[in-house]
């Protein structure tokens, strides 16, 4: 069974981590905290949070049941599958559910209620709203239902199935700025062809900027194949520039950048992002990453930079763990047990005991942060960075028999060395404190990566 960690942006208000039921065929992709232009799966109905999540709030004295609209005007038959499914996730949420009291929420009155919809006949729209209603009145911030056309874009995502028109980037908005700041560049794609690059700043399309006046990002990327738009690109401590860029289909999988910085003192350092363990070649990548990087010379040190990895699964999570422990990592705890939490390790090109650091943000969650944080428990690796939010309870992924899906809290995650930390309150601390907005920084300029050079003797 793979569990998932993500973020709350992404997964469009359910953070954490993630694990799939067992009869699941496949497992679930995570969440990021980035935007991708490739993937834009449509919304749960219920609000979503556009920041990381912090720890679910204490229950209150007094349980209280979701209050669902109600509706007017004529009205469909019910439906036998809309009862049968409602059963399903009342179950599965009454059976699994991380916290016995159901942070305060009266989970026999919400069944009453919904019963008392579904019996006045709901179209399959407002049926799918009221079970993410449900879902979202829980009050962990992470848990999440997704109707069965959102479950199948989710998990195209995973599948790493990025095809599209577009021009071929992930990218972060930043709304005080009015700008779109490319985080990577998929290869091969318009975007690498036109030289644009991570950290390049989009500034409008066609002359229209990327935000409107009520402050909503424009999809001004996408659009028919062949078709050309001139985008405003700055680089950060340059000009604003014109690029012309035709779109084009993009059908690519999640790159891992990867190369090799000399310090001044003429140490090799191996440099890996990891965007996401949210699609399953990740751990395949980075190990191709790693042999990559010492083909020439053996490495002096490592970077993996973690500061956009909003999470995933936790198979792909352990494995890339793998390439830099071994034994237990740590526990999983859920409503009535405890799981002990082991991998089994691989020495690619001496990872296992390469000096390493790790780098985390205001972008790290979820299964992000449990991987840095086993790495700084058992003393593997120095972390640098900001402190990162806190979000790591376990999602348990069920699916449904209409196709749809919930994301249910079902666990924490408990370190092995230190387990009275609680990293859902307190995050990821770093080691060594360091900032820089990725938008304002170069590659070269960055002060976090700087940092982390200084910390390998320069």
């Amino acid at each position: 069974m793979a569990l998932v960690l993500m973020s709350a942006a992404l997964a469009c208000s359910a953070g954490g981590l993630l694990a799939r039921s067992e009869s699941a065929p496949t497992a679930p992709p995570p969440a990021v905290e980035t935007s991708r232009e490739p993937t834009e799966p449509p919304l749960p109905t219920a609000p979503p949070t556009d920041t990381p999540t912090s720890a679910p709030p204490p229950p209150t004295e007094t349980a209280t049941a979701t209050v669902f609209p109600t509706a007017t005007g004529p009205r469909p038959s019910p439906s036998p599958l809309h009862f049968q499914v409602f059963d399903e996730v009342w179950g599965t949420v009454n059976t699994n559910y991380l916290y016995r009291d159901f942070n305060g929420t009266d989970w026999n009155a919400v069944r009453e209620q919904a019963l008392q919809r579904i019996g006045a006949g709901l179209t399959d729209p407002e049926f799918y709203a009221m079970l993410a209603e449900m879902i979202y009145n829980l009050g962990d911030e992470h848990s999440a239902f997704f109707s069965p056309e959102q479950a199948r874009q989710l998990d195209a995502e995973y599948a790493g199935e990025f095809e599209y028109v577009g021009i071929g980037v992930v990218h972060t908005p930043i709304e005080e700025r009015g700008l779109l700041s490319i985080v990577l560049v998929f290869p091969g794609s318009p975007a690498e062809q036109a030289g644009l690059k991570p950290h390049d700043n989009i500034l409008a399309v066609d002359g229209v900027p990327i935000f409107d006046e009520q402050g909503n990002r424009r999809n001004l990327l996408r659009g028919p194949a062949g078709t050309t738009i001139v985008i405003t690109v700055q680089t950060p401590g340059q000009e604003p520039r014109q690029v012309t860029i035709q779109r084009a289909p993009v059908v690519s999988e999640m790159p891992v950048p990867h190369q090799v910085v000399s310090t001044p003192a003429g140490k090799r350092i191996g440099y890996i992002m990891i965007p996401t363990f949210n699609e399953g070649s990740i751990a395949e990548k980075v190990a191709q990453a790693l042999q990559d990087l010492a083909r020439e010379a053996p490495l002096d040190g490592l970077i993996l930079d973690n500061r956009i990895n909003g999470g995933g699964t936790s198979e792909v999570m352990l494995s890339t763990l793998s390439y830099f422990v071994n034994g237990e990592v740590g526990y999983f705890v859920q409503r009535n047990q405890e799981e002990t939490i082991r991998v089994s390790g691989v020495d690619l090109s001496g990872s296992q005991s390469l000096p390493l650091v790790v780098l985390v943000g205001d972008g790290t969650m979820s299964f992000g942060e449990v991987f840095a944080g086993i790495l700084k428990d058992l003393g593997r690796a120095t972390i640098i960075g900001e402190q990162t939010q806190g979000n790591v309870e376990l999602l348990r992924v069920f699916d449904f028999s209409d196709g749809s899906r919930a994301w249910i809290a079902t666990a924490t995650f408990r370190p092995y060395n230190h387990p009275d930390q609680d990293w859902e309150s307190t995050g990821i601390i770093p080691d060594i404190s360091a900032a820089g907005s990725w938008d304002e920084v170069t590659f070269e300029t960055d002060p976090v990566i700087q940092q982390a050079l200084n910390f390998f003797g320069g």
